[in-house]
């Protein structure tokens, strides 16, 4: 099993696969590299050098009981492309790890970053508050939060229906995409997952969006029910300087695992622009 120590004493578990221009993706909460697994085998295929982590607290990476911010995921990921000199890579965030890739890119990834891309990312904020009045309010994260914090064995399984539009009428269910999801996510530190949801959801990635140079793809989901389109996706690509758009109607939070098929395709060019 591939580990890396961080500075901090951490230990961060990875997958690194194969050759050529390198690919880090980012997963979501609560899950893991695990969630990538439609892209890493897609594009190592395809001759890309293919990058997982399991975020701190999250997978088979340490459950440290403190870092669970923007912040230090920015640092963990710059650690890790330090340790395993990676340049000219392309950064791929999904949800949370949408957020994780604009904070890194902004604040570490000068010279190293090649582009990156947003799929159903929390970015630009999804909170709403003065500023973002149009967000999320409070209260739905508090539902989060108290569900994680107490109920979380069942919570994980009930997520999974708005998360890959399983409780629309028609959706095809897939069992086994349900108990990947919370195989993922039951793996992880209840701690961790606490204190992630305060960062997914509060955190203003605005001034970050704002500073990346490189070209950026937004990828989302017309029908998302955990990060409303309208309000994330859709204002991100207009903040960032060299931005592109593709949104997809009826495609669910979910969509690089339901949807993987189209989503690989429109990754692959921009990979290939």
């Amino acid at each position: 099993m591939s580990t890396l120590t961080l500075k901090d004493g951490t230990e961060i578990y990875y997958k690194d696969w194969g050759k050529g221009q390198p690919l880090f993706f980012h997963h979501g909460w609560p899950l893991s590299s695990d969630d990538w697994d439609a892209q890493m085998l897609f594009f190592l295929e395809k001759g890309y050098r293919v990058i997982a982590h399991d975020r701190r607290g999250h997978g088979r990476s340490e459950q440290t009981p403190v870092g669970h911010d923007m912040d230090t995921y920015a640092s963990d990921v710059d650690e890790i492309v330090t340790a395993l000199e990676l340049k000219d890579v392309i950064h791929i965030g999904h949800s949370t790890g949408g957020g994780e890739v604009i904070r890194y890119v902004a604040q570490h990834g000068k010279g190293r970053v090649a582009k990156a891309v947003l799929i159903s990312a929390v970015t630009p904020i999804m909170v709403k508050n003065d500023n973002n009045p149009n967000g999320v309010p409070i209260s739905v994260f508090d539902d989060i939060r108290n569900n994680t914090a107490n109920h979380r064995q069942q919570f994980y399984i009930d997520l999974t229906f708005p998360f890959y539009g399983y409780n629309r009428e028609g959706a095809k269910i897939s069992e086994g995409i349900q108990r990947n999801w919370w195989r993922q996510g039951m793996s992880g530190s209840i701690k961790a997952h606490y204190d992630c949801i305060k960062a997914f959801s509060e955190t203003d990635f605005t001034e970050d969006l704002k500073a990346v140079e490189v070209p950026v793809l937004v990828l989302h989901g017309e029908d998302d029910q955990i990060v409303p389109f309208e309000t994330t996706g859709k204002i991100a690509a207009t903040l960032v300087k060299n931005g592109k758009l593709i949104s997809y109607p009826g495609f669910p939070h979910g969509m690089p695992t339901t949807e993987a098929e189209t989503i690989n395709k429109d990754l692959l060019e921009f990979f290939k622009s």
